[in-house]
């Protein structure tokens, strides 16, 4: 008996590894006087968000993907003003400065914080909405439920049609207690590790990298994520693309050749939900294509925009 009692002892060390290191983890509040924006306090919890661009004009929102927090608009919002649009940006539940609540992370739970956020702005007037990766999936999601609210519907490299398959995340998702180890222990180190690959690297958004890798010691991020996936991550736009399609909302699709996490087939899928949907391609980028090849996303929202911005 006593044979086994350290074996098990080690065993029982292991499996709790992750759930300590979440417990020494400081809260996204403790973070805050570092913030470069402001506070709203929503149905679910704080949300940190900004304001960018121009001081007056049509609205733009950006809803940013799974673990890139708002700065990942920094360039196109800089482009975006030039067009005279205002820009707002804003954490995701979990993700940046943003508080963390343990509500399944839906497109839904996902969509009513971006409904709070317009409402505590008292922004009245119809909406462009920008949505990238995870944050296309939420962007449909609210045009679906709200397509009088919505001027335009733009996804960049967007979710909710065909993700390329990882094992490690799929068994985290797949298996209830043990999933959690492994997406905070395996999926998380590597997830880590790629991005610390690209420091020093030149980007669009200076710091990019260095504001993902800061959310690893923010407690309540790595349970988001995980809840992301088992969630608003399995979800597709199906439903919601053919109710925003005969709403008539006008939609864009921008996709990146090179994405190895969004496959470009995404595109074709997205025509068969959604007939009228436009459809472009950047040469030579991937999913990091928002901080990457900015100034071409830029380029081809240009003439689309200017349209809504003289009107």
């Amino acid at each position: 008996m006593m044979g086994w009692l350290l074996p098990l002892i080690v065993l029982a060390g292991v499996a709790a590894m992750p759930f300590l290191a979440e417990g020494r983890r400081q809260s996204a509040e403790t973070f805050r006087d570092r913030a470069p924006g402001r506070f709203a306090k929503l149905s679910a919890g704080v949300t940190h968000y900004r304001w960018l661009g121009a001081a007056r004009g049509p609205v733009v929102v950006c809803v940013h993907g799974l673990s890139t927090p708002s700065p990942v608009w920094y360039a196109l919002a800089q482009h975006l003003g030039q067009l005279g649009f205002r820009v707002l940006v804003y954490d995701l539940y979990g993700r940046g400065f943003s508080d963390a609540p343990k509500d399944a992370q839906t497109s839904e739970f996902f969509a009513r914080q971006l409904d709070d956020l317009l409402v505590h702005q008292q922004i009245n007037d119809d909406v462009t909405v920008i949505g990238f990766s995870m944050g296309g999936t939420i962007a449909a999601g609210f045009t679906a439920q709200h397509p009088d609210r919505v001027r335009r519907l733009i996804l960049v490299a967007s979710a909710g049609v065909w993700m390329r398959p990882d094992p490690w995340v799929e068994a985290a998702c797949a298996l209830p207690v043990v999933g959690a180890w492994i997406h905070h222990i395996i999926v998380a180190r590597r997830e880590r590790r790629a991005l610390q690959a690209h420091l020093g690297q030149p980007f669009d958004i200076p710091g990019i990298i260095e504001a993902q890798l800061a959310e690893y010691n923010s407690k309540g991020f790595l349970p988001s994520l995980l809840s992301s996936r088992r969630n608003v991550l399995s979800e597709t736009q199906e439903e919601a693309q053919r109710n925003i399609g005969r709403a008539g909302v006008p939609v864009v699709g921008i996709w990146a050749e090179r994405d190895t996490v969004i496959p470009l087939k995404s595109l074709g899928t997205l025509t068969q939900w959604n007939r009228s949907v436009r459809q472009e391609v950047i040469s030579d980028a991937d999913h990091r294509v928002l901080y990457t090849h900015s100034a071409e996303v830029a380029n081809l929202l240009t003439q689309i925009l200017r349209e809504d911005v003289s009107h």
